[in-house]
């Protein structure tokens, strides 16, 4: 196998998605490294490691008005992730860093450390306004480096203490370590957990998302929340067609015999880097396979292997398309997870005392 230009002849990425590092779209100049007739010997190789630093956000919730999101504003705790999803929509936002889309999104991460502090400042500004915010919609939240820093479980103590609405999307193990804080939100009706699983066959979920838990273990999350009173969304995300699409129906049985109570989709996306980058993961582990799932999606995006247009870029549109929405629908509705999730409140939110503060007499 040909070793890649964009990273020395010496460094190997074990378990990692990406094979390769190439330059941010935003960078002007790009490293290519050329082999000088030495090739390095077994001992001297060097594994890629996980970098973590430290950002400290002026503002850590976002908001945007895409009209195909069911929320306004979310939280990131951390910009990339480290379970190395190949497909992974978010790898083209590490380009505003300076980085690649590629081994850096799942090597090079960063901790945004100052975030339960901000946002509790921003809850607490008199112009806010309560809505459902959701946790998880970039990167994972739960993804490894968590154990270390415990961002997530301090953004969620933020939450809990304002009786604020909250969603969480993951496929990591440590929000087990949260069920305290979930649980007594949940009986409240101010959380609600979405768990995504790709595919049951442990092998292609080992190539596709080498850092993540196993499908068993995913599932074995869904029980867990499920049976502590949490609700739990099964996300079937993202559907591969030619490669997890026959699938679709086993993994909604899956979860909804470990408890889900609802289930949604959402179909491959490629933008921007992630295109290349998923078509030579194509290339090296279902070089058969390939010609079919992008044509699919080319059938799907008016000839292009992603479109942006709202309503569309999650779904695709054509025949294809709909049968795969068709099939979903008959599943879920004969599994009973089809019915809407019930909204969160928002009617209990309130800002607490600040700590250190003189508790009101009145």
């Amino acid at each position: 196998m040909t070793h890649d230009p964009t990273l020395p002849h010496d460094l190997r990425p074990r378990a990692r998605g990406a094979a390769s590092n190439a330059a941010g779209r935003f960078e002007v100049f790009s490293v290519r490294y050329e082999a000088d007739g030495w090739g390095p010997a077994e001992e001297e190789e060097r594994v890629l490691r996980t970098q973590v630093s430290e950002e400290r956000p002026r503002r850590i919730i976002s908001y945007n008005r895409s009209p195909d999101l069911p929320f306004d504003r979310s939280v990131n705790p951390y910009r990339g992730c480290e379970h190395g999803c190949i497909y992974c929509f978010a790898r083209p936002s590490h380009a505003y860093l300076g980085l690649s889309a590629g081994l850096d999104f799942e090597t090079r991460l960063i901790a945004r450390s100052e975030a339960p502090a901000r946002l509790e400042a921003e809850l607490r500004a008199r112009s806010y306004r309560v809505a459902p915010l959701a946790i998880g919609t970039n990167t994972d939240p739960y993804q490894p480096i968590e154990r270390q820093f415990g961002l997530t479980r301090a953004c969620l103590e933020v939450l809990h203490r304002f009786n604020h609405p909250v969603a969480v999307v993951t496929k990591g193990t440590l929000i087990e370590r949260d069920m305290d804080i979930l649980g007594d939100m949940a009986a409240r009706g101010l959380v609600r957990v979405g768990v995504s699983v790709t595919t049951l066959d442990e092998t292609l979920a080992r190539r596709l998302e080498p850092r993540a838990p196993t499908p068993a273990r995913r599932l074995a999350i869904i029980r867990r929340l499920a049976q502590a009173g949490i609700p739990v969304r099964l996300m079937v995300s993202p559907v591969i067609p030619g490669l997890t699409d026959p699938e679709i129906e086993a993994i909604l049985r899956a979860g909804q015999e470990a408890g889900a109570g609802a289930a949604s989709w959402i179909m491959l996306r490629l933008p921007r880097e992630v295109a290349p980058l998923f078509q030579d993961w194509l290339a090296a582990h279902y070089p058969e396979r390939a010609n079919r799932v992008m044509n699919r999606l080319r059938e799907m995006h008016g000839g292009a292997v992603y479109s942006a247009e709202w309503h569309k870029r999650m779904r695709g549109e054509g025949v294809y398309a709909r049968m795969i929405a068709r099939r979903f629908d008959l599943a879920a509705r004969r599994l009973g997870l089809d019915a809407a999730q019930t909204a969160l409140r928002c009617d209990l939110f309130e800002v607490p005392l600040a700590r250190g503060s003189q508790m009101s007499l009145f």
